[in-house]
């Protein structure tokens, strides 16, 4: 490997991703206040501000990391153009699972690369989530057994967990759907000779 590679986040699922695909890596969360870098981008779409988050996160790692290719992954869930954040506590998230309840949402999964300040790759991904119609009781029994794992994903619910049992029909596959386009990432990574390949 020419270049030491450092994830830019905090996400267990991030980082679980690129350990099982056997890659040597450091982890270093972004310190940016996501919300005010997405204040001032106005009428953006739901792609864009992923990208735009994605990257800002991986400049801010790569300020500390010379010589060093930064991994930045954002992803946002749209719903009819709304952008949804994660839910601050449980009432919020029965509220967000009742919004999706029989509705198709999307997964905006932007990943980034940076060196050295410069922006050399980013790639975006779109999964497509159609949730069954559920039952409100049912909502609640679903949040009481997973507790607060809801407040950790845009959604409202663990893809990887219970929460599949809440869906219909998927159209992405599952690394745009858990937060980092893998096989995208995997190959840039090849092309530019930081992973053997």
């Amino acid at each position: 490997m020419t270049s030491r590679l450092v994830l830019a986040s905090a996400s267990p699922f991030r980082r679980a991703l690129l350990e099982n695909a056997g890659l040597k890596f450091d982890v270093e969360p972004a310190q940016i206040d996501e919300r005010a870098v997405e204040e001032p981008l106005g009428d953006l779409t739901p792609e864009d501000v992923a990208s735009v988050l994605a990257e800002a996160k991986a400049q801010d790692v790569s300020s500390r990391n010379p010589g060093a290719i930064i991994i930045g992954s954002d992803q946002t869930l749209s719903l009819a153009g709304e952008i949804y954040h994660k839910a601050a506590n449980m009432d919020e998230a029965r509220r967000r699972l009742l919004a999706l309840s029989g509705r198709t949402h999307e997964l905006n999964s932007a990943v980034t690369l940076v060196k050295d300040g410069e922006t050399i790759w980013r790639h975006m991904s779109v999964a497509r989530m159609t949730m069954r119609d559920l039952d409100p009781a049912f909502i609640g029994r679903h949040l009481s057994n997973v507790g607060g794992k809801a407040l950790s994903s845009v959604g409202a619910y663990q893809f990887e967990g219970e929460g599949i049992q809440l869906f219909e029909r998927i159209d992405g596959d599952y690394f745009t759907i858990i937060g980092l386009p893998l096989l995208p990432l995997l190959a840039k990574l090849r092309a530019l000779g930081a992973i053997d390949g």
